[in-house]
């Protein structure tokens, strides 16, 4: 019996399910899970997922007392919820889920540093070990200085919204674990920048920019890993298969199920190794000149801060408006 385009995928590259939705997590029975501040904003409207939401604003207003203020819980269950979500998560899959660092802690180190460990603090608290849990950071040259911090605690890191080559050699040279090149919102630039209205799998620019990532990770050793993310159609994922992981919302999952095909690995350590790769050395000064060159990642770092930033205000108001209506 012929296998579907998921089936052959796992072959070659750890699938990653993205998304809050734990339905969709038990469906596909991912290796690990991510989520995101959109992400869980989503599920925390969703109503099969009320409860958790509920739980974790009593659970907070059990913490601070029945007389301290509805922010003051608020603000607590708010630093809660996606460890809620991921400890519901972590009960379905076998590997690792990513949490998120506050998005408005972008270019703070130190803040980061500081959540990072309480993000941690909050698994171990309920016995899950920090070998399953990446805490997921902006791949500004600040996330990164944290993330590596982080990472010689033995704390795992994921850094997200990488859009260039120079993010990704930052991670690498600070020994972060793994890293989330945006595939999709690198193809939304271009299209958007050039007004072409699509490109071909092969020529598709997020394909373009996780090869050149994977590529150079391989030629020179690194042991960060790939997980190529936010994609918008299969043909950028089959493009991709080879890659370390890649992460992929449920939709996207159920077409590949439903495809049959043949699925040739694309990446490879073998054929990078022999590749004919420049290598950069990196420090800030070079992080922002290559940072300052590339419009594409420059505006999409920020669009990607602003956005997750909007989606956790989002959040804050609909916790601040269930607790209300629980507390009467």
């Amino acid at each position: 019996m012929p296998k579907n385009l998921l089936e052959q995928l796992r072959e070659v590259t750890v699938v990653v399910a993205d998304t809050g939705d734990i339905q969709a997590i038990e469906t596909f029975k991912p290796q690990d899970a991510t989520t995101n501040p959109s992400l869980i904003t989503a599920a925390a409207q969703m109503p099969q997922y009320q409860g958790i939401v509920d739980d974790t604003l009593k659970g907070a207003r059990a913490t601070l007392g029945k007389d301290a203020p509805a922010s003051q819980v608020v603000s607590l269950a708010f630093d809660r919820l996606a460890v809620s979500f991921g400890l519901k998560i972590l009960q379905i899959i076998p590997g690792r889920v990513s949490t998120e660092v506050d998005a408005r802690l972008s270019y703070d180190t130190e803040s980061t540093i500081t959540k990072g460990r309480d993000l941690i603090a909050q698994y171990e608290a309920q016995g899950v070990s920090r070998e399953r849990v990446l805490i997921k950071i902006a791949a500004t040259w600040e996330g990164i200085q944290a993330a590596a911090v982080l990472e010689k605690e033995g704390i795992h890191c994921n850094l997200t919204l990488l859009f260039g080559l120079h993010q990704a050699i930052a991670c690498a040279e600070n020994g972060i674990t793994l890293i989330s090149p945006f595939v999709g919102r690198i193809l939304d630039w271009y299209k958007k920048d050039t007004g072409r209205d699509s490109y071909p799998p092969a020529e598709d620019p997020g394909v373009l920019s996780v090869t050149q990532v994977y590529n150079y990770y391989k030629k020179f050793g690194y042991k960060t890993e790939v997980m190529g993310a936010s994609f918008r159609n299969i043909g950028e994922i089959t493009e991709l298969a080879g890659c370390d992981l890649l992460t992929i919302a449920p939709s996207l999952l159920g077409e590949l199920q439903s495809t049959e095909g043949d699925l040739p690995r694309k990446l490879d350590p073998n054929k990078a190794a022999n590749a004919s790769i420049e290598k950069i050395t990196m420090d800030k000064a070079t992080f922002d000149r290559m940072h300052t060159e590339n419009r594409m990642a420059s505006d999409k770092l920020s669009e990607g801060i602003d956005g997750f930033t909007k989606a956790l205000e989002s959040l804050e108001g609909i916790l601040a408006t269930r607790l209300s209506y629980l507390e009467g």
